[in-house]
């Protein structure tokens, strides 16, 4: 059975819409207290999950092919940093990551396991521990992207993918889909056969980056513009 857009499915997403809002609400009553927790939490549940595979919950898996290496799990460990230490640069790759591709990830999931199963639960709350990251730190403690974010963000993304498929050229692996598109539906079905899916995800990833930064672009402008009261 397909896990898209299944009850489960639908679940999941009400439950993490649900617990970003407030995650948001709690960042702007109470600033900082969430953040760490949150951190905490994300690396717990990714570490549980090689502990897991190390114990054979999924049989036939080969921990060296299961590397934290796909574009989710990294972001993973920058939202868990981005929340403990509010640097600036990894507060914008957990916003455009986080929001543009792991928020994908969510809506089209490659999750052949199902409710109630540990597989299902670590899935959701990992993805959906990271567009909370997102939002709590952008919109809940109002640490805007900078002028250049998304062209600093978009490098170090197209940067990272190149290591990645170095790593798959070098271990025959399939990290990031760089190499076939994974067996469940995904937006990538609409995209084109290999290598001209990874062209267009591309494209719409930098899209998506400025669609992201666009509020905040007008904002600075609508400063820039405003008219300054005299002194009195």
């Amino acid at each position: 059975m397909s896990v898209l857009l299944a009850p489960e499915h639908v679940l999941a997403l009400l439950l993490i819409a649900v617990s970003c809002a407030l995650v948001v609400v709690a960042a702007r009553l109470s600033p900082g207290r969430w953040l760490r927790v949150l951190a905490v939490v994300l690396v717990i549940d990714e570490a549980s999950w090689w502990v897991y595979l190390l114990a054979g919950g999924v049989p036939g898996s080969q921990l060296g092919q299961s590397l934290p290496l796909q574009l989710c799990d990294a972001a993973v460990f920058i939202a868990a940093a981005a929340l403990w230490t509010r640097n600036q640069l990894l507060v914008e790759v957990t916003y455009f990551v986080g929001l543009a591709g792991t928020l994908q990830a969510l809506l089209t999931p490659d999750l052949p396991q199902h409710f109630p199963s540990y597989p299902y639960w670590q899935y959701y709350i990992a993805h959906g521990g990271i567009v909370a990251a997102a939002l709590l730190l952008v919109v809940g403690m109002r640490l805007h992207p900078r002028a250049w974010a998304v062209a600093w963000v978009a490098g170090l993304t197209l940067a990272y993918t190149a290591l990645v498929g170095a790593v798959d050229a070098l271990t025959d692996s399939n990290y990031m889909y760089l190499r076939t598109k994974p067996p469940s539906a995904t937006l990538l079905d609409v995209m084109g056969p290999w290598p001209v899916y990874i062209l267009a995800a591309t494209v719409i990833g930098i899209v998506l980056f400025a669609i992201l930064d666009a509020p905040f672009r007008i904002r600075s402008g609508a400063l820039r513009t405003a008219p300054r009261r005299p002194p009195r």
